[in-house]
């Protein structure tokens, strides 16, 4: 039995704030574990929930993240380095090690309802998913969605689980005041692909049902083609594209994979496990589209897109693919004009 069947990172890399960490030589003996790698949930105490973003290249201002880690375990995902602020590692302990902040919803309601707030987008989630499995029991950020429905505060979302489809009734409530919108993550239409890149996340088959019920409720949504990984799954952009218009996306935007600090660890055993033929190919493309480097910075140019001949090229394939389907290439423009402030505790909208 494989004990990290079902999980994006093979290992746990060293955390760079630790002064000391163990090496095993390679000829140890080592008694593993065969039982499998079981999720733990920490509580989150943290009195404030509303995070300030100062990023140049992204479009709001605030973000709320319900999960710290998460537990769709995919093996590019920039986040993974966050983990290691709370003195866990970027690899297996950020998708086994979940924390969470189960007063966020009462949280959020006191920051919405302070004199001081003035309104504008609040994204969920800027960091890890905020439908990751656990969402299903938790409900921490249906919760939240009930605090935003109920103050009209425009929210956009990111998710790859089709869990967000139960929360259309608050949804649909704010796009009536064009106070939401949804960026479906989808990364690839083959769904082998997506069980060992994305292992817990939903299939892609799911996400594009759920991109239906959220068009046909009157939600605007589209996808996140993103990340687009060389050699792996860019290919398949203009056919993601092509299937989410079908499901009812009427805009859409893509991102080009980048390697923060440990996530090149995790994502180059990645490849180990799973592409070792291509590894170095993969690796070199995404060097060649981050100045030689496997990551851009925030605050660089090309963060989110890379730069030279084959970002390029993609980047044009996702314009021309866009202008034949009649996608946008931009979210719509949420609003604040309906936002009013709500005394805590006043009730639920329904």
């Amino acid at each position: 039995m494989d004990p990290h069947r079902g999980r994006g990172a093979g290992e746990n890399p060293s955390n760079r704030f630790e002064a000391m960490h163990v090496e095993t030589d390679e000829d140890a003996w080592v008694d593993e574990d065969p039982r499998p790698l079981r999720t733990s949930f920490l509580r989150d105490d943290s009195q404030s929930v509303l995070n300030k973003v100062e990023s140049d290249d992204l479009r709001f201002e605030l973000s709320v993240n319900p999960y710290r880690g998460c537990e769709h375990g995919c093996a590019y995902c920039y986040a993974r380095t966050y983990h290691e602020y709370l003195g866990f590692s970027a690899g297996l302990d950020f998708e086994s090690k979940i924390v969470v902040k189960e007063d966020a919803p009462r949280l959020l309601e006191a920051a919405l309802a302070k004199p001081s707030y003035k309104p504008s987008l609040i994204a969920m989630s800027g960091v890890t998913d905020c439908y990751q499995p656990v969402e299903r029991k938790l409900e921490i950020t249906r919760r939240c969605l009930e605090v935003m429905a109920r103050f009209r505060q425009p929210v956009g979302l990111v998710t790859k689980n089709a869990l967000i489809a139960r929360d259309l009734d608050y949804l649909s409530e704010l796009a009536k005041h064009n106070a939401a919108c949804v960026f479906i993550s989808v990364t690839t239409l083959d769904p082998k692909l997506s069980r060992i890149l994305e292992p817990r996340a939903s299939t892609p088959r799911a996400r594009l049902e759920a991109m239906r019920m959220l068009a046909d409720a009157g939600v605007p949504v589209g996808p996140s083609a993103a990340p687009m990984i060389p050699a792996i799954n860019d290919s398949e952009l203009p056919s993601i594209l092509s299937a989410c218009k079908d499901a009812g996306a009427s805009f859409a935007s893509y991102t080009m994979v980048r390697l923060p600090g440990a996530v090149s660890t995790v994502f180059e055993s990645w490849l180990d496990r799973h592409f070792p033929d291509r590894k170095e190919k993969v690796l070199n493309r995404i060097r060649a589209a981050r100045d030689g480097k496997l990551n851009t910075t925030a605050g660089e140019r090309h963060r989110m897109r890379g730069s030279g001949e084959s970002a390029g090229q993609l980047h044009a394939l996702f314009h021309a693919s866009c202008r034949r389907l009649g996608l946008a290439t931009r979210a719509p423009e949420l609003s604040a004009a309906a936002f009013r402030k709500v005394m805590p505790g006043q009730g639920e909208l329904f």
